[in-house]
């Protein structure tokens, strides 16, 4: 177990996991920079341009597309962390068509990811700064607050969103990676979907960002931030507490640093990368088995922090933003969308 890492967890379960994996730690042979035998080489894919969708605000000197979901008749929605006061927040996209329409907007909410709940259909949205838990309608009617306030006494900056099967939302608290950047103070939270209870699974963590459950539903990817890390979690049946948990994958990042996740139906894990207009993708086993970059980064496109792939086809979609405004690019998955692959 890391010593940043401090969980609810199955103190036995924890410990023969840990030994386990430093067993194991010492029996690889295989040389650092050539793959292992039956391992293939990464694959490259470029991404394709698939319209602008925002401007830089004058009013926050910035733009930032997250959190992109499929919802209904196959649009898919956005949000813009840095629109000021009654820009439009949430956006709705015809993939088809490049046709935008504002769905929601208000005068003080900072939204960094939205998703679509199994248990009531509607669209919830995570506020970084007030630290609230909202939901619309697909139309943007009916808002509601799902949570506010401290979570054992010390307040949340949730970020991204990922539903179990019964409509019960897990939530990464990316507490420090504001103040002091490095400090390891985030937490994964559990909210009761009905009851809007929290629960504290993890917490100690660098700047938790990305959440993304396996395809079935049987691990849990986390990303972190301010330690270009992704641990992989296992759940108890109540999914309120964790067996084991134990880093999966360590990024070679260098200056841009692991964003938000998404996973197909293959298991196929696509971390989007801040600072890089790039994805990552590694297969169960954190193995990387493509990178899809992202053209034309020369004209201000400096991020690509969150992925969507449409259920049940290998259409994936990248929010890319920077200088020249936030833009949809497209790229083919290697597995099929499900419910796991809108990027949280």
């Amino acid at each position: 177990m890391s010593p940043a890492l401090t969980l609810k967890i199955a103190p036995l379960a924890a410990v023969s996991s840990l030994m386990l994996a430093l067993a194991l730690a010492g029996c690889g042979t295989t040389e650092p920079h050539e793959p292992a035998p039956g391992i293939k080489k990464p694959t490259e894919q470029t991404a394709k341009e698939l319209l602008q969708v925002t401007s830089v605000h004058e009013a926050t000197a910035m733009t930032l597309l997250e959190g992109p979901t499929f919802g209904p008749n196959g649009n898919l929605y956005l949000v813009d962390v840095t629109a000021p006061p009654g820009a439009p927040k949430v956006l709705r996209i015809n993939p088809e068509t490049g046709e935008t329409t504002t769905v929601y907007t208000d005068d003080t909410s900072a939204f960094t990811s939205a998703q679509f709940s199994p248990r009531d259909g509607r669209l919830y949205m995570t506020d970084f700064m007030g630290g609230t838990i909202q939901s619309i309608t697909s139309d943007g009617d009916d808002p509601k607050l799902l949570f506010s306030g401290p979570v054992q006494g010390t307040p949340m900056n949730p970020d991204d969103i990922a539903f179990d099967k019964e409509g019960n939302l897990l939530i990464t608290d990316a507490r420090g990676s504001q103040d002091p950047y490095w400090k390891p103070q985030g937490r994964l939270i559990h909210i009761n979907g009905v009851t809007a209870e929290a629960t504290v699974l993890a917490q100690d963590l660098p700047a938790p960002n990305g959440i993304a459950f396996t395809s079935g539903y049987d691990g849990l990817w986390v990303t972190l931030n301010t330690a270009n890390r992704i641990d992989y979690l296992r759940l108890d049946e109540s999914g309120q507490g964790v067996l084991t948990a134990h880093p999966g994958i360590h990024v070679d990042a260098g200056v841009s640093q692991v964003d938000s996740a998404a996973v197909d139906a293959d298991g196929n894990l696509y971390v989007g990368l801040h600072n890089r207009p790039a994805v990552l993708v590694y297969d169960a086993h954190g193995e990387l088995v493509s990178t899809i970059t992202i053209p034309g980064t020369d004209g201000g496109l400096s991020s690509a922090t969150n992925i969507a792939i449409k259920p049940g086809t290998t259409d994936a979609y990248a929010t890319v933003s920077g200088e020249a405004g936030g833009w949809l690019f497209t790229f083919n998955a290697l597995g099929e969308g499900i419910r796991q692959s809108n990027g949280g």
